[in-house]
């Protein structure tokens, strides 16, 4: 094992066990809680390095890094976590499982068409991002209109309706956030829960948060920089 490996293994061994801390904390089972590894501004070598130390599930915020990554390290479930614009849908749903930031109406018209035409095994997992400041200057549906883009992923036979994602608004305590979205996400299990399974899904929580977002339910942690360390970003 290189001191790269070593580095990242000991980093894995402390995030796990805060997550196995934090569910004994809010009455869960640790195996309720995937991490899920951001790896923007890393290369495809520490991809591969976490999937050795048994990481499956692999996040990224860019198409340009992903898709190449995607390319180089197979086997892996590759979820895109960043806002995306409509003309990079269809090369995101050649690779994805999962889109975490789906926010409107015409991006899930554009991730439809583009799942369609990748001619997927399986439809594309959609998760709605929701704006929980309302700010509609970031990224996310605004809150009334999350069961309507919730409601569009629904009705695409190429997409499947997982369940939300939020970012904790930086003026905002993460319970305040997070229980926010807890709130939204029973809303949308209730209205959407039936034949294409329980959208249960509540992403949410990242390396300097995540066990106030286990707390309020989430279901998917997304890690970076606890993981992989603080780096220059890529040019």
């Amino acid at each position: 094992m290189d001191a790269r490996t070593e580095q990242i293994a000991a980093n894995l061994a402390a995030v796990r066990e805060r997550i196995a801390t934090a569910c004994r904390n809010a009455g869960r089972e640790p195996e309720s809680v995937t991490l899920v590894a951001v790896t923007k501004t890393y290369p495809a070598e520490d991809v591969a390095r976490l999937a050795e130390l048994g990481v499956r599930d692999v996040g990224e915020n860019r198409d340009q890094e992903a898709a190449p990554k995607a390319a180089a390290v197979p086997g892996v479930r590759w979820h895109f976590v960043g806002q995306l614009q409509r003309n990079k849908a269809r090369s995101v749903a050649g690779y994805a499982d999962v889109v975490h930031s789906v926010d409107s109406l015409r991006l899930v018209e554009a991730l439809s068409d583009a799942a369609a035409r990748a001619e997927r095994d399986t439809p594309l997992g959609a998760l709605v991002q929701v704006s929980l400041d309302d700010d509609e200057h970031r990224g996310g549906a605004l809150t009334g209109q999350v069961e309507k883009v919730a409601e569009a992923i629904t009705a695409s036979p190429h997409l499947r309706l997982l369940g939300v994602m939020a970012v904790a608004p930086l003026d905002w305590t993460p319970d305040e956030a997070f229980g926010r979205l807890a709130a939204m996400s029973a809303r949308i299990r209730q209205r959407f829960s039936g034949a294409h399974g329980e959208p249960d899904w509540i992403s949410a929580g990242m390396s300097d948060d995540l066990e106030s977002a286990i707390l309020h339910g989430s279901t998917h942690v997304r890690v970076g920089s606890a993981l992989l360390g603080k780096r220059t970003p890529l040019g």
